[in-house]
């Protein structure tokens, strides 16, 4: 089984060299730790930051410079800062090649619910919707289930939309997941982790062809 950092280092062989990527709130924003040195990768942040590095080392940390999550970030050399004007039209005019977002639910058609739960505060929706109204490829990072124990990966999703059949691929604690037109492909499961527990944490339909491989981490 995966910790979060777990599922960051395995979203990361997906981000490839030249790529433009948008990180998210979450387990997405670790991702930026993992990539390999040897390919070249722009990270972006809609809050108006292109060229985000790693996390800073506690003590090294710039309160002026953060992502949309409020975090203190690093830049790379040839980093860029800009309006939020800018940033939106760089997300919805899709140049972005890869989104890789945190998610509260996802259902098997691709539907995603991440911006909100009925009756608990929220500052808003933020750039999630225009994120996944604009993105080819997104990739959600989550849990495979939440505190309860309940599945979020369902049938339908039971939380209020943030995108309608949108995602490609969900990496978990448990597994790696394909969205397909016939609904979740098993493609890799996580060290220690056997196909039966990713059915049993699975509510939506799973799609279970041959020998499913362990994921290389």
């Amino acid at each position: 089984m995966l910790d979060k950092n777990g599922i960051a280092k395995r979203i990361a062989k997906e981000v490839k060299d030249g790529y433009y990527v948008n990180l998210g709130i979450g387990i997405p924003t670790l991702v930026a730790n993992f990539v390999r040195d040897d390919i070249e990768v722009e990270f972006q942040s809609e809050n108006g930051v292109l060229g985000m590095g790693p996390f800073p080392f506690e003590g090294d940390e710039d309160a002026d410079v953060i992502n949309a999550g409020k975090q203190t970030i690093t830049t790379l050399p040839g980093a860029s800062f800009f309006d939020s004007a800018t940033s939106f039209s760089m997300i919805r005019g899709q140049h972005v090649d890869l989104t890789i977002l945190g998610a509260m639910e996802v259902a098997e058609n691709g539907d995603i619910a991440n911006w909100k739960i009925p009756g608990k505060m929220v500052k808003g929706m933020g750039g999630a919707m225009d994120l996944v109204a604009s993105a080819e490829n997104i990739i959600v990072a989550m849990m495979h289930t939440n505190r309860a124990g309940d599945s979020k990966l369902l049938k339908s999703c039971t939380l209020p939309l943030t995108g309608v059949g949108c995602v490609k691929k969900i990496v978990t604690n448990l597994a790696v997941i394909e969205v397909t037109a016939e609904g979740f492909k098993l493609l890799e499961r996580a060290p220690g982790v056997s196909v039966e527990e990713i059915q049993k944490a699975t509510e939506g339909h799973l799609i279970i062809e041959g020998e499913i491989p362990e994921m290389a981490i």
